[in-house]
């Protein structure tokens, strides 16, 4: 338990100002939109949630998507196969969207700076190294990032660079971390998007006129209230993993 409180208590910063990633806005929603919080390398539920979702949604006749909000990587045992899948179709009838968590872009960093930008060896790099077979002897930062860069697929550099920061639909804003809810959603820094908590905010009195949909600070249960839905159930803890089911007219969880 101490582990677990432990985890969401402080806020690790970016080594530098984290670029501008892309932002998607749609005018319209689908039919169902199933978000699924925070996978930290844990292949085995990442699959069982989306079997779950694939069978909730067999009698939905109309555009489904799948939205992932981010940490792919790291703390859990398998995340090279996780990326493997992220980057593989989505389950037919579906649509898939994958929001940057603040593990991916301390990857990228690492990659981008060869090594220099170090945060990510700290943040679960051990885990993630090894489900790519490698084991560094040394902690020498740029020796790790070279080894990195010779077994880490083409595809899996695709997708980190891609990977937007924000999508929003109509009454929903889907982001990894949280937003200000004091300023507008084109005002958002990078930095608060992706390495933010909830409790940083002043959220009494706050209406916004859409939900948050968002993960990064593990909570023990689904979190649904008038503003926000956080969907980080802890995965890298106990293998488990959650999602929220948005339709036209209602929210519901699913569990695994």
């Amino acid at each position: 338990m101490m582990a677990f409180m432990s985890s969401v208590l402080g806020r690790s910063k970016p080594p530098a100002p984290a670029r501008r990633r892309e932002r998607l806005f749609f005018e319209q929603r689908p039919q169902a939109i199933y978000a699924i919080g925070d996978i930290h390398g844990c292949y085995d539920g990442l699959k069982a949630i989306e079997e779950r979702i694939i069978a909730d949604a067999a009698s939905i006749d109309g555009e489904k998507w799948l939205i992932c909000l981010g940490d792919y990587i790291d703390r859990g045992p398998a995340s090279a196969a996780v990326l493997d899948h992220l980057t593989s179709p989505p389950p037919p009838g579906f649509r898939r969207f994958c929001i940057a968590g603040n593990h991916e872009v301390a990857l990228q960093d690492f990659l981008d700076s060869d090594g220099r930008q170090d945060q990510w060896l700290s943040i679960g790099a051990t885990e993630t190294l090894a489900s790519y077979g490698l084991y560094p002897r040394h902690r020498d930062s740029r020796s790790i990032a070279r080894m990195l860069q010779e077994y880490l697929p083409e595809e899996h550099r695709d997708f980190l660079r891609a990977l937007p920061e924000m999508i929003v639909v109509p009454d929903y804003c889907f982001v990894h971390a949280m937003i200000d809810p004091a300023l507008g959603l084109e005002m958002q820094s990078t930095e608060t998007l992706l390495w933010s908590r909830p409790a940083e905010f002043q959220w009494n009195g706050v209406k916004l006129g859409f939900r948050v949909v968002h993960g990064h600070t593990p909570v023990r249960d689904v979190e649904i209230n008038d503003n926000r839905i956080n969907v980080d159930v802890g995965a890298y803890l106990n293998g488990h993993l959650a999602a929220v089911k948005i339709g036209v007219n209602s929210v519901d969880v699913i569990k695994y």
